[in-house]
């Protein structure tokens, strides 16, 4: 049997470059803890970690406008809350107020607090978010209510609040609008209080307007309250969105750690055989190169 000089080397010689590329690229897995270094090293995976790539950045999205609307979902709850307490004070208020035995230096006094209680309200309904807009505004307007000269207090408002994207096709509304919270039926809180501060302010008989301003404040409390239990119902729903991400992420993060990330262990191991074969054939080729033509006959 004949044996080429080319053939003694080239076999040998290409065995060895292959597994000092296989010994290489195990290690730079190894150090990276990536196993695909190049999209044709698994075309199909890799096409995978690229669709599981952009819905992670899809869903990174709709997580920030999630955490966004809870939190001016928060602010919401929080300002009627504030709003409900004022409220409160002003049908005890007014309850006061309605006892025949007061004086009216009495009534004007209350009056005067109820006068206080309508600014604290006005400047609770012009609260602005955290993004700098009113909170109670609806769809656009620099401020949700305005004062006029006589000192009528009107929503400036116009719209509903524009929803938050926080899925495909999906929004939710962060707020809720001013003549919404704060009105009931056709009146609202402002006028309510400031008719009453009125007619404690002139003295004498008080009976109707104080009946009237019982009725105006306890409908403007329960819109508050239908407010308050609207924005924390699209809360609980946030929560639940926000536990689905959550979770979808988790599990396509499972899937690309098994797709992309290198199992330490047997990326050592293969190491190690590839090694192992390496040096069994750089030793059996250099003992065959050592061969002189008379070892050969």
């Amino acid at each position: 049997m004949r044996v080429a000089t080319s053939q003694l080397y080239n076999r040998p010689a290409s065995l060895m470059t292959r597994l000092t590329a296989d010994a290489d690229r195990t290690q730079i897995q190894i150090a990276t803890g990536k196993k695909l270094l190049a999209p044709s090293d698994d075309p199909g995976a890799y096409l995978r970690l690229q669709g599981i790539s952009r819905q992670s950045a899809n869903d990174g999205a709709w997580a920030a406008n999630i955490g966004m609307a809870q939190g001016l979902l928060a602010q919401t709850d929080t300002t009627l809350e504030s709003v409900e307490a004022q409220l409160t004070r002003a049908l005890e208020l007014a309850t006061q107020a309605a006892n025949g035995t007061l004086s009216d230096t009495n009534r004007a006094a209350i009056g005067k607090e109820l006068e206080s209680i309508r600014d604290t309200l006005f400047g609770l309904a012009n609260t602005m978010d955290v993004r700098g807009q009113p909170l109670f505004g609806g769809a656009s307007g620099d401020v949700a209510y305005v004062k006029a000269a006589d000192g009528s207090i009107d929503f400036a408002g116009s719209g509903e609040p524009s929803a938050i994207p926080i899925g495909e096709g999906t929004g939710v509304q962060g707020t809720v609008t001013g003549d919404r919270a704060f009105a009931s039926g056709g009146s609202d809180m402002f006028a309510v209080l400031a008719d009453f501060a009125t007619a404690l302010n002139a003295g004498g008989d008080v009976k109707a307007a104080a009946d009237s301003a019982l009725t105006g404040i306890k409908g403007s409390l329960e819109s508050v309250t239908l407010a308050r239990a609207s924005a924390g119902a699209r809360s609980a729903r946030l929560e639940l969105d926000a536990d689905r991400l959550t979770a979808a992420g988790e599990a396509r993060e499972d899937v690309r750690s098994a797709l992309e990330d290198t199992d330490v262990t047997v990326a050592v191991t293969e190491l190690q055989k590839t090694l192992t074969i390496l040096q069994a054939t750089q030793a059996s080729f250099s003992k065959l190169s050592s061969l002189s033509l008379f070892d050969y006959l």
